[in-house]
C-alpha cells in the first residue's frame, strides 16, 4: 500500500479535528442536561419549605445525600466509563434522570425525595458528567486540555443558571410536581438520542488523539494514592466545594429572606450564573498560559469578593449589592473546575484517568455535602447566614493554598 500524502493527512487531521469538536459539543449538551436537573434543587427547596413544612436543614438533607452519593459513586463511575464507554454511561445516565424525576413528581415524603434526588438522579448525572467525558475530551484535546475542559466544564454553569428562572417560572404555573414532570420530559427528549453520537468504546478518541500523547507515561491508581499531590487534589476539590455549597444552595432562601421577590432573586442569580459560562472558559483557556495554579488563585479570589458582596447585603434595598455578588460569584462557579481537572489530567495521564480522578472526586462530593447542609443548619440555630459565608471564605483561602501547593509534579514511589 502506498504511503498516505501530504495532503491526505491533512484532510484526516481536519476531519479528526471536526469529528472533536462534535464530541466536545455533544458532551457540553449532556452535561448541561445533567447540571440542569441537580441545581434546579435551589428553587425547590422553597416550595418544599411551604407544601410540607420541613425545616431548611431537613429540606436541604436529599441535597446533601446527594453530594455524598456523587462523592461516593465517583470511582465506580471512573471505572465503569474506562470498561463501558461514553455511549452506554450517557444512556444509564439519562435513563436514571428520567426514572429520578418522574418518581419525584409523586414524592410525599421526605425519604422519597432523599432517595430518589440524593441516590437515582445523583447518580444518573454522574454518568452525564465530567467523570465520563473528561478522559475522552483530554484525549482529544491533548495541547489545549485547559481549554476544552473549560468548555465542557462551563456547561455546568450554563445548566445552573437556566435552571433557575425556568424551574421558578415552571413552579409557578404548574406546581413544583408539574415542573418535575416537564424536566424529565426535557431529559429523555435530550439524551437518550445523544447517546448515539458518541462511539461505544470511545474509539473516536483514540483516532483523533494526539500523537504526543502516546509518549507520555501512565498512571495506576495505586501508584497516584502514593503521591503526595494525589491527596492535595483531593483536598482542592473537597475545600473548593465547601466553600461553593456554603452559598450556591442557599443564594434564593437568602435573597428572599432579606426581602426580594422570589422570581427577581432567581433571575438576577440566574443571570449571574450565566457568567460562569465566559467566565469558566476564561480561566480554563488562562490556565493553558499562565500555568494551572495562578488561573485558579485568580478565580478562589473574585469568588471571596462575590460573597463578602452577599455579607453586605442588609434588605431588599441593595439591588447592587445582589448583583455584585450573583455577577461575582456567578462568573467564577465551576470556574476552579477546569484547572482543578486539568491538572488531574497532567499529573495523572493514562488510561486510568477515569478512576483516578473518581477517587479524587470524593473530596467533591464530602465538601459540597458538607456545605450545602451546613448552611441550613446554620441558619436553622441563628436565623442567618452569615456564619455559613464566613465559613466560605475561610474553604476558598484553604483551598487556594492547597492547589498552589500542587507545583511540582509526582513521582512514582516504589510499592
Amino acid at each position: 500500500m502506498p504511503p498516505a500524502s501530504q495532503e491526505d493527512l491533512s484532510q484526516d487531521n481536519l476531519l479528526a479535528g471536526r469529528r472533536a469538536w462534535l464530541i466536545l459539543g455533544s458532551a457540553f449538551l449532556a452535561f448541561t442536561v445533567g447540571a440542569s436537573v441537580m441545581h434546579s434543587y435551589t428553587v425547590f427547596l422553597l416550595a418544599f419549605v411551604a407544601d410540607f413544612g420541613w425545616t431548611r436543614a431537613e429540606s436541604s438533607l436529599a441535597y446533601s445525600v446527594g453530594q455524598l452519593v456523587g462523592g461516593a459513586s465517583s470511582p465506580f463511575v471512573g471505572s465503569m466509563v474506562d470498561r463501558l464507554g461514553v455511549r452506554r454511561m450517557v444512556l444509564l445516565g439519562g435513563a436514571l434522570l428520567v426514572l429520578g424525576l418522574v418518581g419525584s413528581a409523586q414524592a410525599g415524603a421526605l425519604w422519597q425525595v432523599v432517595f430518589l434526588y440524593g441516590v437515582v438522579m445523583t447518580f444518573g448525572a454522574n454518568c452525564v458528567g465530567l467523570l465520563v467525558f473528561v478522559p475522552l475530551i483530554s484525549r482529544l484535546f491533548a495541547t489545549r486540555r485547559g481549554m476544552a475542559i473549560s468548555v465542557l466544564q462551563s456547561a455546568n454553569g450554563f445548566g445552573r443558571a437556566a435552571s433557575a428562572p425556568a424551574s421558578q417560572v415552571l413552579i409557578e404555573g404548574l406546581g413544583w410536581r408539574g415542573a418535575y414532570l416537564v424536566a424529565a420530559a426535557v431529559a429523555a427528549a435530550v439524551l437518550l438520542p445523544l447517546s448515539f453520537l458518541f462511539d461505544r468504546r470511545g474509539g473516536v478518541a483514540r483516532a483523533a488523539a494526539a500523537p504526543a500523547a502516546a509518549a507520555v507515561r501512565s498512571w495506576t491508581l495505586g501508584e497516584a494514592v502514593r503521591t503526595p499531590q494525589f491527596w492535595l487534589l483531593f483536598l482542592v476539590y473537597m475545600f473548593t466545594s465547601i466553600g461553593s455549597f456554603l452559598v450556591s444552595l442557599h443564594q434564593i432562601a437568602f435573597a428572599v429572606d432579606v426581602g426580594f421577590d422570589p422570581l427577581y432573586a432567581a433571575g438576577v442569580l440566574g443571570m449571574g450564573s450565566f457568567l460562569a459560562m465566559p467566565g469558566v472558559i476564561a480561566t480554563g483557556t488562562l490556565s493553558d498560559y499562565i500555568g494551572r495554579e495562578w488561573s485558579a488563585l485568580l478565580a478562589y479570589g473574585i469568588s471571596i469578593i462575590g460573597v463578602f458582596c452577599a455579607m453586605a447585603i442588609t434588605g431588599p434595598g441593595d439591588h447592587m449589592l445582589l448583583w455584585l455578588h450573583a455577577c461575582f460569584f456567578g462568573l467564577t462557579w465551576g470556574a476552579r473546575g477546569p484547572a482543578i481537572t486539568a491538572k488531574t489530567a497532567d499529573l495523572f495521564p493514562g488510561p486510568r484517568l477515569g478512576t483516578i480522578l473518581g477517587v479524587i472526586t470524593i473530596g467533591s462530593g464530602l465538601g459540597a455535602a458538607i456545605g450545602s447542609w451546613a448552611a441550613g443548619f446554620v441558619f436553622d440555630v441563628t436565623g442567618s447566614y452569615r456564619v455559613a459565608f464566613i465559613g466560605s471564605v475561610i474553604a476558598y483561602v484553604a483551598g487556594s493554598v492547597a492547589f498552589y501547593a500542587l507545583r511540582r509534579p509526582p513521582r512514582p514511589r516504589a510499592q
